[in-house]
């Protein structure tokens, strides 16, 4: 029997939502529309529910607006049946369901990130327990030390020891015998880069080696490396080593690809941060395409680095690649419409409404407070005396005759340039909401964009009269 749910919204979305579920022929249940007596759906609380829905009929499952405030878990003991948040935009309500794909599960994955604190001689032990922190929230699974040439390390065995302490796996990352010595001997997990030529460390040290051809592009150097660690029977990372565009790049993945032809179970490593360091281009496609590589060859581990400003959030953006491929390989799926985090700049569905939906919204307006809404013909703001549409934010000052309030001014001319943005880029704009920038930004810069100054609400915006 299928299951019978009961949609609450508002009289200014009642008759889009209509038109969504019913639209939705395939639904696997029965639905009923309930109008709560109010204007504006995404201001219903919790409260207001309570009070002004008496009766329930014989819904199992109430649906509430995804910006409706308030506790639930109070609503479904109420009304005895589950009270839940939909998706916050109406026209979303069928991916919601499931009919415009399920929504994938992103837990899992198979490549570790290994991010890089290249600097770490600079650093005091604390900055550098402070900086695996921040990478460690971001996805890295590995901190990896990098000393640099000619730069002394004292502190290079207090580090690896401060670092396992505090629950990190670690790996050294150097030229020097001498380094790689000291910091196998700390305790470090892995080191890299070990290659035929100083494989002796490899006999001193529990360290997990990370093997690299003695000279660039020397694949038979590095499975000379590989054929004598397998003779010991030892564990080993293999890396023939990414080399940045137009410097060999594109045969550097033929060397990945031979060699996970010829040793189809052997753990490798890919660097991709000669890529996304040494590239101007935004990282989030960069490292989508990499990972693709990576998962397809089936490598399970990255050496990632943020140095760069335009790199800043490189492991967020690896971290979100390896779980968005993981799920697409397992489905035998494109990696398409499977998480938008990879879609900083351009989204894949950035207008929801079409200009002739939101002139019968507009239609239906009886208020002074102004709605902004973006569509592919441009930004549209309306009240109850008409709607108008520009591209430009500075062609509404004229049509707003807010002069003599500077707060309601102030207030529009955020979020008119928020939409300008994201008409310009095609990216989600929904009113008083940031814009969302996917692994950009962590969730915590995600939120702070979110903080508004008080008293600036949609209801306060009022044309003068």
């Amino acid at each position: 029997m299928a299951e019978k749910i009961l949609f609450l919204t508002g009289s200014l979305a009642e008759k889009q939502l209509y038109r969504v579920l019913q639209e939705m022929a395939a639904a696997e249940f029965e639905w009923r529309v309930h109008n709560l007596g109010i204007k504006v759906a995404a201001l219903m609380t919790a409260d207001m529910i309570k009070r002004r829905l008496d009766d329930t009929g014989d819904a199992q499952r109430i649906l509430v607006p995804g910006r409706c405030r308030g506790d639930l878990d109070e609503l479904t003991r109420h009304f005895g049946i589950p009270v839940e948040r939909g998706p916050e935009e109406l026209m979303d309500l069928p991916r919601h369901f499931g009919y415009a794909g399920k929504a994938p599960d992103l837990s899992g994955y198979d490549v570790n990130i290994f991010a890089e604190i290249v600097d770490a001689p600079n650093l005091s032990v604390e900055a550098i327990l402070e900086r695996a922190a921040a990478y460690a929230a971001d996805g890295a699974d590995v901190i990896d030390l990098g000393c640099l040439p000619e730069t002394p390390f004292p502190h290079l065995a207090d580090s690896v020891k401060a670092l396992k302490a505090a629950g990190y796996r670690v790996s050294v990352d150097s030229m020097q015998s001498e380094e790689l010595l000291a910091g196998g001997e700390a305790g470090a997990d892995f080191l890299l880069s070990l290659h035929e030529n100083n494989l002796w460390i490899a006999d001193k040290v529990a360290s997990k080696p990370v093997v690299i051809p003695a000279k660039p592009g020397d694949l038979d150097s590095l499975q000379r490396a590989m054929r004598e660690l397998d003779d010991q029977e030892r564990a080993y990372i293999a890396d023939p080593i990414l080399d940045p565009i137009h410097f060999g790049f594109t045969e550097s993945i033929v060397r990945y690809q031979r060699l996970r032809r010829d040793h189809p179970k052997t753990e490798i490593m890919m660097g991709v941060g000669n890529i996304t360091e040494l590239t101007e281009a935004d990282t989030t496609g960069i490292n989508a395409v990499l990972m693709g590589i990576i998962s397809e060859l089936h490598i399970s581990n990255i050496l990632t680095t943020q140095v760069s400003p335009h790199c800043r959030s490189a492991v967020r953006e690896a971290d979100a690649a390896r779980r968005i491929m993981y799920w697409a390989r397992q489905e035998k799926s494109l990696p398409k419409q499977v998480d938008n985090r990879l879609t900083a700049v351009h989204e894949i569905r950035p207008f929801p409404y079409t200009f002739d939906q939101i002139s019968e919204l507009a239609a239906e307006i009886r208020d002074p407070n102004y709605r902004i809404q973006v569509s592919d013909e441009g930004i549209h703001l309306y009240n109850r005396e008409g709607l108008h549409t520009h591209e430009d934010p500075f062609e509404f000052f004229p049509q707003l005759e807010v002069e003599e309030d500077g707060g309601h001014a102030f207030y529009l001319g955020v979020e008119l340039a928020r939409a300008q943005i994201a008409h310009l880029l095609g990216k989600r704009y929904v009113q008083d909401q940031p814009l969302r920038w996917g692994s950009a930004l962590s969730e915590e810069e995600q939120d702070m964009t979110q903080q508004q100054a008080p008293g600036t609400t949609m209801k306060k915006v009022r044309k003068t009269s």
